[in-house]
């Protein structure tokens, strides 16, 4: 389903999702069409604008996720400005992408959120970046035994965290895809976390948004 308030912005992305195979079940003008026609529609991916006229995208994703659970929320957005990154994912969307996108980087993000990756629009990964370090040292609360990650693990979760997919990952560690999975796996264990988009998320609730990386992926 694709939301935004622009008719040939909106038709457009529809049309290049339909070329590239997709089946677009739905479009939305703004948020009160796109909550009144997602559960009948039964998106598995939401392109959502964050700019609607009736309502912020934030408070739209919420509603999309708190009525159909099953959909994931791509932000195809113009603002990369960091709040509305923090703000959306805290949401609940899987990805964050810039209008500014290319038509294939675009369609990869789409899929890629299907299948459950966090995707970001590289220049904002480093957003999550910082958060992962933290996580490698910092106790959980409740005291000095809890369980720490590993370097293997952080390493993997930076990866993660830049929208990076089990197979480039594997690739670039020359590790097997399985063996990509089972570090993640093990870390989300020791976060207490059921999936990767939970990850990215808890690391943005926890402070975030104070963090810096400079020199991080553009």
């Amino acid at each position: 389903m694709v939301v935004d308030d622009h008719p040939m912005w909106r038709d457009a992305v529809a049309r290049d999702l339909a070329e590239a195979g997709y089946d677009v079940v739905a479009t939305a003008a703004d948020g009160a069409q796109a909550l009144r026609v997602v559960g009948a529609a039964r998106p598995d991916v939401v392109v959502l604008d964050l700019q609607l006229p009736d309502a912020s995208g934030v408070d739209v994703t919420r509603g999309l996720r708190a009525a159909r659970p099953a959909a994931r929320v791509l932000v195809l957005s113009a603002s990369g400005e960091q709040q509305d990154v923090l703000d959306a994912v805290k949401a609940g969307a899987v990805g964050y992408l810039l209008k500014s996108a290319a038509l294939p980087e675009f369609l990869d993000a789409v899929r890629r959120t299907a299948d459950g990756d966090p995707v970001f629009t590289p220049g904002l990964a480093a957003l999550v970046l910082g958060e992962f370090r933290r996580l490698a040292t910092a106790p959980a609360a409740g005291g000095g035994d809890a369980p720490r990650l590993t370097e293997r693990e952080t390493e993997i979760l930076r990866m993660v965290a830049t929208g990076m997919s089990y197979k480039q990952i594997a690739s670039r560690l020359v590790l097997s895809h399985r063996t990509v999975q089972n570090h993640v796996q093990n870390s989300l264990g020791k976060l207490h976390l059921h999936n990767r988009v939970e990850l990215v998320r808890y690391a943005i609730e926890h402070g975030l948004a104070d963090a810096s990386e400079p020199g991080g992926p553009q």
